[in-house]
């Protein structure tokens, strides 16, 4: 997925410059292109994507027709858009998470836990080394996005913590 934050940042930093538009790929295969001037399709502005499993990428001015398409694709951006209300907690490094202290004990936090900065969110044991996780602001834990003694990249979301709760 792409973080919606992200996308209106790029199309900010466009709009302030004079450059007519950008394209990004990642690793993955997903394409953005943002651009200034809308393309041209019979007379017709449309917003073109890029790849299948992404939203159509914001343009500035776009005239698309509505299908079943679009209407799925902007289900997902309200759904992207509620996520991104969320504060998240990203692993600070590559590693395996561990949710409480030891084995067969309580977890550190549970969905709908509230918490408060300082506060121990999980281990992450990397080159057998325990590193505690902890919340750097006060919230309650909406989502918990890893299992217990998976593996997590760097960057890997752990938790979305709704601030204003």
């Amino acid at each position: 997925m792409i973080d919606l934050r992200y996308v209106k940042k790029l199309v900010e930093m466009l709009d302030e410059s004079t450059v007519d538009s950008i394209e990004i790929s990642t690793e993955k295969g997903m394409k953005i292109r943002i651009s200034k001037t809308p393309q041209q399709r019979g007379g017709i502005s449309v917003a073109a994507p890029m790849a299948m499993q992404a939203p159509a990428p914001a343009q500035v001015p776009v005239a698309a027709p509505i299908t079943a398409d679009s209407a799925e694709s902007s289900a997902a951006a309200r759904a992207d858009e509620a996520k991104a209300r969320y504060l998240e907690v990203k692993s600070p490094m590559v590693g395996t998470y561990y949710s409480s202290p030891e084995p067969g004990s309580k977890q550190y936090v549970a969905v709908g836990d509230r918490i408060s900065k300082g506060q121990t969110l999980c281990i992450i044991e990397a080159m057998k080394i325990m590193n505690e996780i902890e919340s750097e602001f006060d919230g309650v834990v909406r989502e918990m996005l890893v299992d217990n003694a998976q593996p997590v990249e760097y960057g890997q979301v752990l938790f979305r913590i709704d601030s204003n709760a």
